[in-house]
Order: C-alpha cells, then sequence, then structure tokens
C-alpha cells in the first residue's frame, strides 16, 4: 500500500510543472496595422521593436509583436483590425485615418498608437 501512495504522489508531482506551466497569462500582443505592404517599412518594424526592448518588452519573450500589412487593398483593414482584436492586442499601432477607422470599428476600447502631422482631436481619432 505504502508503495501506491509514494508512486501516486510521485506521478502526481511530476505533472505539476505541466499545470503549472498552464495557468501562466499569455503574452501581451502589440499589434501593428497598416495600409501598405511590408518591405518598405521594414526599418519602422526594427525601430519598433528596439523601442519595446528599450522599455523592457522583448518579443517572443514578454511580448508578441502582431504585424498586419494591408499591401495597398483599403477593403482589408476591417478584416485584419478584427484579427488584431481576436487576437486581444493590448495596443495597435496604426498609420492612416483608415487604420484608425478600421481599429476603432473593430473594437473602441483598444488604445492605438499613431503619429500625425494633424491635430488628431480634430481627425476625430481622439475624444476633445
Amino acid at each position: 500500500m505504502k508503495r501506491r501512495v509514494f508512486i501516486s504522489l510521485l506521478g502526481g508531482a511530476a505533472a505539476w510543472p505541466l499545470t503549472a506551466r498552464a495557468q501562466q497569462p499569455a503574452m501581451p500582443v502589440v499589434g501593428l496595422l497598416r495600409t501598405t505592404t511590408a518591405a518598405p517599412f521594414a526599418p519602422i518594424v526594427v525601430e519598433l521593436r528596439k523601442g519595446l526592448s528599450e522599455e523592457g518588452f522583448i518579443e517572443g519573450h514578454n511580448v508578441v509583436l502582431e504585424q498586419r500589412w494591408a499591401d495597398n487593398q483599403l477593403d482589408r483593414l476591417p478584416g485584419l483590425a478584427a484579427g488584431l482584436v481576436r487576437r486581444k492586442a493590448a495596443v495597435i499601432v496604426v498609420n492612416t485615418p483608415a487604420v484608425v477607422a478600421a481599429a476603432r470599428t473593430a473594437d473602441p476600447t483598444v488604445p492605438l498608437v499613431f503619429v500625425t502631422g494633424d491635430d488628431p482631436v480634430k481627425m476625430g481619432f481622439v475624444p476633445a
């Protein structure tokens, strides 16, 4: 009888690390959504990764970078934005009013990061 108890405890202890690993929260997702093709903007992605790492977010270690490129086909934006929302993006980096609109339609609560030379309040990107 003692042998069975020992084997049961040993088996349970061996499974414990697998259970603990399964309970770890998923890494946060940073979405990148652009109207363009990927190739010309590879340096932007490099700089985004660099900026994230400078703040302690290392891709594949404690953050996931999900890239979506519309390849200059604006009709693809809603589906691409919805895909990032399904991936539970914590934030989406966007580049144009069309991308802002698609992301806001997919989920108005997901924070957006963008650079614009225009007034983001007048453009309707942020509330007054």
